[in-house]
């Protein structure tokens, strides 16, 4: 008889999951033995449908990093209001230094954006955007930016609800 273990069910939910490391930073520490290194990492994690987060984690072992990163940005899955395979409306947010514009485009001019939030859109499963980075070239005040935007999206119906109109 084959043993069987809990772990399936867990195994095909992360296999749904994609995970991008964003960005690494290695930081150095004078100490009277020479330099310690620790590491930060920007993680990403998404499915392509609509579900998308992000960590950020600090340890002295890169894996560590990555995995502690992993693990943040899966507890802070989010998910986004899109119209077909854009965004509603144009948005403009600013997140400390950062700034970010999201524009709608037409369907089939694909993700028009740079590195950070490129891969914050694509993992979202935004298929067509125009994106630019108007402030900081700081990353992970770009992914948090790009977040904050997205979160503030609404699409046409939520707003005539809101208004207390039918559609």
């Amino acid at each position: 008889m084959a043993k069987q273990t809990g772990r399936q069910p867990k195994e095909k939910e992360s296999s749904e999951l994609e995970e991008k490391v964003l960005y690494i930073n290695r930081c150095s520490k004078v100490v009277k033995g020479g330099r310690k290194f620790s590491f930060s990492a920007l993680i990403l994690v998404g499915d392509g449908k609509g579900k998308v987060g992000y960590g950020f984690a600090k340890a002295n072992e890169l894996t560590d990093a990555i995995k502690k990163g992993g693990e943040a940005a899966r507890k802070n899955l989010q998910t986004f209001s899109m119209e077909g395979t854009t965004i509603p409306y144009e948005i403009i947010v600013e997140w400390d230094g950062a700034k970010i514009l999201l524009r709608p485009a037409p369907q089939g001019a694909g993700v028009i954006a740079g590195s950070k939030v490129r891969a914050v859109l694509e993992m979202a499963g935004i298929k067509d955007i125009m994106a630019k980075n108007l402030g900081a070239n700081n990353p992970i005040n770009q992914v948090k930016a790009t977040f904050k935007a997205l979160g503030q999206l609404v699409t046409r119906d939520e707003i005539r609800k809101s208004r207390g109109k039918n559609a």
